[in-house]
């Protein structure tokens, strides 16, 4: 039986410092989304966080993308953060209904919760009364990813809320958060027959290098060589894998996925869909792109 595929993409699909090292310098800020697709074949949606988008723009991504083609999106903040779930039903049904205008290219919807003070959420057991009941309501025919980012709520228990209503735990690799080797130790982190990875990094000190993604400027090969050693683990075992870079993990989020693709590559491991990056022009101080 076939393995199941790796879908690579970044974190949104627009940055300061793209336009010349990922994108054609005079490329319309229109024609980017549709350029991007021709490299990737999944893209983070992360403005979705900050509030449901307007049907027109949805269509719109729709419209200049191929088909096969796959969003993620994250869950508007209103839910997550400021209603914390609670008397939130027409906030997720608006937003449930403007995704479904994507159709078959609607992939994974991810609720990123904040770091959860005590006087906010007092510990794990009551988040997860409050996330059990939510989950019971979401359409069964879509895929959700939780993401949490108190690290001690990360066990057996979490896992097993999710298992059992079909729900990805997202992956991170960031700088304060345990990976997936660590979590193991503990308990098994697929929790469906898909997971969910986000290379986020350190967004403090890498923004005391640079605040243009437009290079890579701190070198990820040890990391990245484990998280492909990782994803054929559980690729082979049966896993859908949704994998995306930030620009925040390395400095230029394009090159981070081809990094990956490479060293996938460079340990004969089967080939992965074949997309390349457009050719660009390296200047002397820049750090290798791992091309």
């Amino acid at each position: 039986m076939a393995e199941p595929p790796i879908h690579l993409g970044t974190s949104s699909f627009t940055a300061a410092g793209w336009e010349g090292s990922f994108y054609p310098a005079r490329l319309k800020s229109a024609d980017h989304l549709s350029f991007y697709a021709e490299h990737f074949d999944t893209v983070e949606i992360d403005s979705t966080f900050y509030g449901c988008p307007p049907p027109k723009t949805v269509e719109n991504w729709a419209r200049k993308t191929p088909a096969g083609f796959i969003f993620a999106v994250k869950v508007p903040n209103i839910i997550t953060h400021d209603k914390m779930l609670a008397d939130c039903d027409a906030e997720l049904k608006e937003f449930l209904d403007t995704m479904g205008i994507l159709g078959e290219k609607l992939g994974p919807m991810v609720f990123q919760f904040p770091f959860f003070d005590k006087w906010m959420v007092k510990d794990q057991a009551a988040f997860l009364a409050a996330l059990a009941p939510f989950l019971k309501k979401l359409p069964a025919d879509r895929k959700f990813a939780v993401e949490i980012r108190n690290k001690s709520w990360l066990d057996a228990h979490l896992a097993d809320v999710l298992r059992e209503h079909k729900v990805a735990l997202v992956l991170q690799d960031l700088s304060y958060m345990p990976g997936p080797a660590d979590l193991a130790k503990k308990f098994d982190p697929i929790t469906a027959d898909w997971t969910y990875i986000r290379w986020l990094g350190d967004r403090k000190g890498i923004e005391t290098i640079t605040q243009t993604w437009n290079k890579t400027v701190v070198d990820r090969t040890p990391q990245l060589s484990s998280w492909v050693d990782f994803c054929y683990q559980i690729k082979r075992r049966g896993v859908l894998i949704y994998a995306y870079a930030n620009n925040h993990y390395a400095g230029h989020a394009p090159a981070t996925i081809e990094q990956f693709r490479n060293l996938w590559r460079s340990k004969g491991l089967p080939e992965l869909p074949e997309r390349k990056l457009p050719e660009r022009r390296k200047t002397p101080t820049e750090l290798p792109l791992f091309d």
